[in-house]
């Protein structure tokens, strides 16, 4: 059983659908994939947000959509922080031509997915992760209603 997961914004306020079932969503997924949701926080926030934690922990000095953070003690057992820039979703969802709340939810997979093992730096990694957030985006707009999904 889920312990906690949580939305919540650092300096940016989202439009954020059916929580619940996402939150239902997300802990099915996760559990297919051999991971137990301990805690898991999305913290929603601005690229200058995003580029000062990028900057503070990882030494990069660029805008990123998305950081997540393993905070897990035991493996299978997932408590982890992900920062997700508002501001790159939206431009995001411009370059692919998507709607803001379909790439917001790609990112909220994508978060997810690496807590699962997946990789998006060599090519073929970033393949397999895009196949992911593609069968997980597509299995939850089936699964929520379209006007709770946004």
């Amino acid at each position: 059983m889920t312990k906690t997961i949580s939305f919540n914004k650092a300096d940016k306020n989202i439009s954020l659908g059916n929580r619940v079932a996402l939150k239902s969503f997300l802990e099915k997924q996760m559990k297919k994939e051999g991971i137990r949701i301990e805690c898991l926080q999305y913290v929603f926030c601005s690229d200058k947000y995003l580029l000062g934690i990028n900057k503070q922990f990882l030494n990069h000095d660029y805008y990123t959509d998305i950081i997540s953070f393993d905070l897990s003690e035991v493996k299978g057992e997932l408590i982890g922080d992900i920062y997700i820039s508002v501001d790159r979703v939206k431009e995001n969802a411009k370059l692919v031509k998507t709607n803001q709340s379909n790439e917001l939810l790609r990112v909220i997979f994508h978060g997810a997915l690496h807590f699962c093992g997946y990789k998006d730096k060599k090519p073929a990694d970033a393949k397999l992760m895009r196949s992911m957030e593609d069968k997980w985006l597509k299995a939850y707009l089936k699964s929520v209603p379209r006007e709770l999904a946004k």
